[in-house]
């Protein structure tokens, strides 16, 4: 049995549609989620649904019960993440699950990014609790700049303050699909898997891109951390937020959004998707 948590989160979902195409019966599959009320689709699949929220340990026990293996998929709530994960990872040492699987961030070891901290501390938990575990290590989505598409195609200007710094994003399809991979290989006592996209741009050549693909004139603009935030926070982001991204993309400039290893393609056995057909397939939504 394999319990996938967040299940009807973006991410969630589509590692719970690759587990399907790789054979995965879907009684053995549990879409631990907090609203049962949510998953309805996916009971209709014949997929067990269970409540499962980070912040009701007592509901935690009862979704992992039976389980070989669990999909702790972090926590949205950043700031709040190690105790929510915390209490995962003890519902599962106390379940007995043969595996945990986590998705934690590129190199998050040494990764300057504010949001490496609490992947760090979660990633320190599991090795603490002797469980069987694979890091999913996972780099930026490519999702997370073509959402800033439309606002730069309104306005004409791309912002950023990511520099030249190289980014080698995967979707979440590719993400989702290593995850599936990982939880349907045999069981090993620890991996630590660095997954990122085959090939990488910087913001400049992601704008480029955009005006081949559209006809447009959009144009990089390259601010400092503080000025992007503050951009960011006048766009309506919670200042929080903003500063979550804007220090995001300073760390790309750094070059923690890069890495060259090919072990994402590897694992799932093709090429990650590139940025222009990603770009495409957002365009077209």
């Amino acid at each position: 049995m394999i319990v996938v948590t967040g299940a009807t989160g973006q991410l969630g979902q589509l590692v719970i549609s690759q587990l399907l195409a790789r054979g995965v019966p879907p009684a053995a599959i549990v879409a631990a989620v907090r609203k049962p009320a949510k998953a309805s689709a996916l009971a209709a699949q014949g997929i067990t649904v269970r409540e499962a929220d980070y912040t009701r340990p007592d509901t935690l026990g009862p979704a992992f019960a039976g389980a070989e293996r669990v999909l702790l998929i972090s926590s949205s709530e950043v700031g709040q993440r190690l105790p929510q994960h915390r209490a995962v990872i003890d519902a599962a040492r106390a379940a007995g699950v043969a595996q945990l699987v986590y998705t934690s961030i590129l190199r998050a070891d040494s990764s300057p990014l504010g949001l490496a901290q609490e992947h760090r501390e979660t990633e320190a938990l599991i090795a603490a609790s002797g469980l069987p575990h694979a890091l999913l290590r996972n780099g930026w989505y490519t999702e997370n700049y073509l959402a800033s598409v439309p606002a730069a195609r309104q306005h004409g200007v791309f912002i950023g303050a990511a520099g030249e710094g190289r980014i080698a994003s995967a979707t979440r399809a590719d993400y989702a699909a290593a995850a599936a991979a990982v939880l349907t290989q045999p069981i090993a006592a620890k991996r630590v898997l660095e997954l990122a996209g085959d090939t990488a741009y910087t913001l400049s050549e992601l704008v480029v891109e955009l005006n081949r693909q559209t006809g447009a004139s959009v144009r990089y603009q390259d601010l400092p951390q503080k000025d992007f935030a503050a951009a960011l926070e006048g766009a309506g982001l919670p200042p929080a937020f903003a500063g979550l991204l804007a220090d995001s993309d300073a760390g790309a400039a750094q070059g923690a959004l890069f890495d060259g290893s090919g072990t994402l393609g590897a694992l799932i056995g093709r090429p990650t998707t590139p940025l222009a057909e990603a770009l495409q397939q957002a365009l077209a939504v």
